[in-house]
Parts: C-alpha cells; structure tokens; sequence
C-alpha cells in the first residue's frame, strides 16, 4: 500500500490490478484507514485519468455482490444527485416515475459534509430499513416498482467504507472519486437507465459550472463503457433547493411536494427531471409528454400512494406518511428575524447547510450520529420583500443556541 501511495503521490497512473487488489483488500480491513486516507489525499491532489477512473469504478462494483435485473419486464431506471444542501428530489422523483409505470431501483449514500443524504433523510422515518440484501431488493423492485437502498456489506461495500473516510479526511470534492463512487452504486445496482444530477455553486462539490460538465462527462463515458444510458442534468446549487433542511424536515416537505403543495423550485426540478427519466424508459415520446405524465401523478396522489408503499416494503411507519405531525420534533424551535428592510438578494447554501450540520443534521466526524429532528425552514425566498423584525427562518434545535451562532443564520440570508 505504501508503494501505491507513493506512485499517486508522484503523479504516477494506478494500473487495473493495482486499484482492484488495493480494493479488495481494502475490504478485507487489510489496509487501515489512515493509509487510505494518505491515498484518498494523494488522488485529491493528482488526480485520475480516465481508464484510472474506471478501473476503480469497476473495483468498487467488484467488491460486493451485483444485481442482475433483467428479469424484470421494461426499462429499470436509477437516479442521482452529486450532493446538495436541502435537496429531497429523489424523495419526490422516484415516487412519481415510479408511478407512471417505471421500475426505479436506487442505491443511494449518506451525507457527505454540508450536504444532505438520501438514506439519512429516509432513515428518519421510524422503523424504516435500508440495508437491504440483493435477493430483498430485486423483490421490491420486482413487485411495487420502488427501493431505495444503502450501500452495504454485500452491495459496493467499498464505496460505503470510502464515502465514510472521504467526509472526515477533506477528500470529499475530488472528481474522480465523486465519479467512481456514484457510478459503482449505479451500475451495480443493474438499472439500464440512469440520471444523474450534477450540481454546481457554492454550496455543492462542484463550485462552477465548469466543473460539473466535466464530472458530467467523466460519469457518462463510464456509464457508456459498461453499457448504461446516462443523461445528465446541471442544477444551481447556489441557494438550498427548497424551504427545509434537516432530515425529519426535508422528509415532511418530500410529503408536501407529493401532495402537490411543495416549493416552486423543488418541483419544477422534479417535473424537468422525471420527464427524461420517462423518455429513457421509453415511456414518454417527448419533454412535454413526460412533464404532463409527472404533473399528473402528482395531482392525482399516485406518486405519494408508491411512496407509502415503499415505506411500508421497507418496514417503515406509513402512519407518518399519512400524517406528518406524528414525527418526531426537535425540543427547541426558534424564529430568526430579519434585522433590517429590504429585499432577499441571496440565501448562501453552503452557511446554511454548515449551520444545519452544527446543528446535527450532518456529519463533522466518521461517528457522529445524525438528529433528525433538527435542521432549519426558510421562510423567506430570494427577492423576496421584508421588514425589519419579519420572520425569515424557524430553526430546530436540539439545544438552546447562542446569540452568535443566530447571528450567522441571519447572515447567511442577505438582505439588501
């Protein structure tokens, strides 16, 4: 291990068997952490190329078991967002294509930083399971059209112990290793299909929109050379996608967006993106099509009732999805004020989704365990207009705050 850390270190491309064996035993808790963390570190700053790239994808997905889905009638469809601050599409999303008739079958990831995760948020609902084993997934998504899953001991077990080390050794917004750990999930978790949201800005891995063409590219070239079709979308993640942040939050918002009722942005988001899922399952001949089939599943309750049903597969408490209030809330609520007149020019995503980390709805170490209760609603939106002492934000918190740390909530929402 000592020897590859040196050759990436020097700039020096990994060879196939190279990255295949130091994954294997990797797995097998032959190489310690602090020694792949010194990798991980090493590939930040050199890089991969791109047949790097895609001999640790394929390691990644050799490290675990593979599901085979052929077996099920159409065209199996994944998605996936490179990370965001607020962002429940998936929760909303893959309900609603689901819905109108395609098989959705998502492996997903825990938060990695300042940004939320897929899992956590699903995780929030009690009782509700998603380490699910191979044989539990195809069923699911044999039978109701829907999983979402975590990566686990028997699926990709290499992404999830790395995805765990990058959020505490700085490594997080390394391009290859974003690329390499979105597609092993994807490919190993045998859909035909993918979409993968790449965000940019400030409160995203990708902090222009530069760069997140070029992740695009990287993960779509990786999704031709095992035979997937993979669009890709670019959303601005300059500001939270939404009003909530906060696992329990985002969940009763996902609810809400179902039921019609969610923010504009939100469900623009899912409408644009649902609609090329459906034109990659072959089940919509255009946009407009897709979009209409996508509003339709969302106005009718379609897309909420395979939720419910998802929820219920996975031994969740359906009586939260029925009625939101019975989740559980953080003790302390506070209402943070705007200090001035004015109009709401921005809401910095990064601050408020580091804010909402403090506050433990993500991860600063390896063992921190997430609150779900906690997080924080915007009441304000951009160009917004308010007046001084005018509610901009309600915090939930687990603890009584610091007049300091309100004070950088408010500067995070500027006001001008």
């Amino acid at each position: 291990m000592l020897k590859l850390i040196e050759k990436k270190k020097r700039g020096k491309a990994l060879s196939d068997q190279e990255l295949h064996e130091m994954m294997a035993a990797y797995v097998r808790h032959q190489i310690p952490d602090y020694q792949m963390s010194a990798f991980l570190m090493a590939v930040w700053f050199q890089g991969m190329d791109m047949a790097e790239t895609l001999a640790l994808c394929d390691a990644m997905i050799q490290s675990g078991a593979t599901l085979d889905l052929s077996g099920i009638s159409g065209v199996k469809c994944d998605k996936h967002s490179s990370g965001g601050v607020g962002d429940k599409t998936t929760l909303v999303l893959a309900p609603l294509v689901s819905a109108c008739g395609a098989t959705v079958a998502k492996m997903s990831g825990r938060g990695l930083g300042h940004t939320g995760g897929t899992i956590d948020k699903l995780e929030s609902i009690p009782g509700l399971r998603t380490d699910l084993d191979p044989e539990t997934f195809y069923h699911q998504a044999k039978t109701i059209h829907l999983v979402i899953s975590a990566q686990n001991s028997q699926l990709v077990p290499a992404d999830g112990m790395l995805y765990a080390l990058r959020d505490v050794s700085g490594t997080v917004d390394s391009m290859p290793l974003i690329a390499a750990s979105i597609m092993s999930k994807k490919i190993a978790a045998g859909c035909d299909a993918i979409l993968l949201d790449v965000k940019y800005g400030e409160g995203a891995f990708m902090h222009d929109r530069a760069q997140a063409e070029a992740l695009s590219q990287c993960m779509e070239e990786i999704g031709r050379q095992f035979g997937r079709d993979v669009k890709c979308v670019l959303s601005d993640m300059n500001m939270p996608l939404g009003n909530a942040i906060g696992n329990i939050l985002e969940v009763k918002e996902a609810i809400s967006t179902l039921r019609g009722n969610g923010p504009q942005a939100l469900q623009a988001l899912c409408e644009d993106e649902g609609s090329i899922m459906l034109m990659q399952a072959k089940l919509a001949a255009s946009y407009p099509e897709g979009k209409a089939m996508i509003r339709a599943a969302m106005q009718d309750g379609r897309g909420l009732r395979r939720f419910r049903e998802m929820v219920k597969a996975q031994g969740g408490d359906v009586s939260c999805i029925d009625d939101p209030s019975r989740f559980a809330s953080a003790p302390f609520i506070f209402t943070v004020n705007s200090s001035c007149d004015g109009e709401v020019r921005m809401i910095h995503a990064l601050a408020i989704g580091t804010l909402a980390m403090e506050l433990g709805a993500g991860r600063q170490s390896l063992h921190d365990t997430i609150d779900p209760r906690v997080g924080i609603v915007l009441l304000c939106h951009k160009d917004m207009k308010v007046c001084r002492g005018d509610p901009i934000a309600q915090v939930h918190a687990a603890s009584p705050l610091d007049q300091q740390w309100l004070d950088r909530l408010q500067k995070a929402i500027e006001i001008r």
